[in-house]
């Protein structure tokens, strides 16, 4: 089940994280909530439909947002990509908040969705080479956290250091595991969300 690709495949962060001996995991892009995007893992190609701003990571630790629609996958791997995260937006352009992050739409198989307001949120952010930042925000949870707003979350990223952040998937799959156990508590009932991928730190 962990090294398959599927729309209907999911489980939760935590789960795939022990299965792959992870000391650290956050929720990745859910990919299988869309048939859309270019999906590279590991070196092996599952989608090369380009719609929207993604996350490539280099084989030599380089990490870069790249407009999906002006590429394939093939002249990625060509170029040295290993891995790639279709999600978005693009949270910071050379540290400073990008123009348009709270009018984003996330498309999926089920019509596009709003991501604006305050909501959980995951995010990757970039400070320097081979130097990232990984921030999980809960939310919709009376009493506890509310979220953060798409711009809030640039400002998080930003007063961390990054120069490049880039928004995954929010809502109740934002979580955090490390060394056995969650960190955040997902919509504020401790209770993990299936998805279809995560990312990872391994021993």
């Amino acid at each position: 089940m962990y090294d398959s690709f599927g729309e209907n495949i999911t489980e939760t962060t935590s789960a795939i994280a022990e299965a792959n001996n992870a000391i650290f995991a956050i929720n990745g892009d859910y990919y299988g909530f869309r048939d859309t995007g270019i999906v590279i893992r590991n070196g092996v190609v599952f989608r090369d439909e380009g719609a929207r701003q993604g996350l490539a990571f280099y084989r030599d630790g380089t990490v870069k947002v790249y407009d999906e629609t002006s590429t394939t996958a093939e002249q990625l791997l060509a170029d040295g990509v290993w891995n790639t995260l279709s999600f978005g937006p693009s949270l910071l352009d050379n540290g400073e908040i990008a123009a348009g992050i709270e009018d984003v739409e996330v498309d999926t198989n089920f019509g596009n969705h709003s991501i604006q307001g305050e909501q959980p949120r995951t995010a990757v952010g970039i400070i320097d080479e081979n130097h990232l930042v990984f921030v999980v925000v809960d939310g919709r949870s009376p009493g506890y956290s509310a979220g953060v707003t798409m711009t809030g979350l640039a400002e998080i990223m930003q007063g961390l250091g990054a120069t490049t952040a880039y928004n995954i998937d929010g809502g109740g799959s934002s979580t955090m595991y490390f060394n056995g156990g969650l960190v955040n508590n997902p919509l504020g009932e401790n209770k993990e969300r299936g998805t279809s991928d995560i990312l990872y730190i391994a021993g």
